[in-house]
């Protein structure tokens, strides 16, 4: 059960529902939130019925990045103190990799700093046609750098640079067209379209899409070799699987 506040955490079917509430802060990351947020994302993890998990923000915004408290935190304290709260952004960034299942961020409103890196790092992104991203963290003298090495994956590298070099807020259009978002919908049917896009995970193979998320993100820096090499012993292992079996058995009696 999920202690956090700041975190509501749901099942439906076999949907996971993550939601940042903390709308009056326009669900500002901070301790709390991103304990929640693992904590959450361990949850859907250890749940065999759940299929694919939706990360959401209560109110108008998704996440607009750091509070003022936070920021007002990391100006007061240490090295050893600052390099702490850095790494358990991370470990949020690495446990949406880690989770089994597809990860979907649903973003309306504003998707800022961390609260971009939170979208970008998750494995799907649709977006409302109100949805605004951007980095704007060199403005102020910040620097997006965990989220770089999962922005020069999801990105060119010029378009990429761009975005944190300038600090700007792009549009849902313009995220999409770069590669940044899946989908866009429109405002008054984004939580049904939404709705619709995870049931069609309920037509496909949990077992085959766990074992494609991890080969996915196991090959990223391999060479071509190793990577045919993993390829290889995850088509054997999928082949094991009681999904492939009954699917085969299904197709041969057709």
């Amino acid at each position: 059960m999920n202690k956090s506040k700041s975190v509501i955490y749901a099942v439906e079917g076999t949907v996971a529902l993550i939601t940042l509430n903390r709308p009056e802060k326009r669900n500002a990351l901070n301790e709390d939130l991103i304990d929640g947020l693992k904590e959450a994302l361990r949850e859907v993890d250890s749940d065999d019925a759940v299929r694919v998990a939706v990360i959401t923000g209560a109110g108008a915004d998704f996440c607009s990045g750091a509070d003022l408290a936070a920021l007002q935190k990391i100006s007061e304290s240490s090295v050893t103190e600052n390099l702490e709260d850095a790494q358990s952004l991370l470990e949020l960034f690495a446990l949406i990799r880690r989770v089994r299942v597809p990860v979907l961020a649903a973003v309306r409103g504003r998707a800022l700093a961390g609260g971009c890196g939170l979208a970008t790092a998750c494995d799907l992104v649709l977006a409302a046609e109100s949805a605004r991203f951007g980095y704007p963290e060199v403005r102020i003298g910040f620097v997006p750098a965990m989220v770089m090495a999962i922005l020069r994956r999801n990105l060119s590298e010029k378009r990429a640079f761009e975005l944190i070099a300038f600090g700007g807020e792009i549009s849902a259009d313009e995220a999409e067209r770069i590669g940044l978002v899946n989908h866009i919908f429109r405002e008054d049917e984004f939580e049904v379209k939404v709705e619709n896009y995870v049931a069609r995970f309920e037509q496909v193979s949990r077992s085959a899409v766990i074992l494609s998320k991890r080969l996915f993100y196991q090959i990223d820096g391999m060479t071509f070799d190793a990577a045919l090499q993993a390829g290889a012993d995850v088509n054997t292992l999928a082949r094991m699987t009681e999904d492939c079996q009954n699917g085969i058995a299904r197709f041969l009696k057709k």
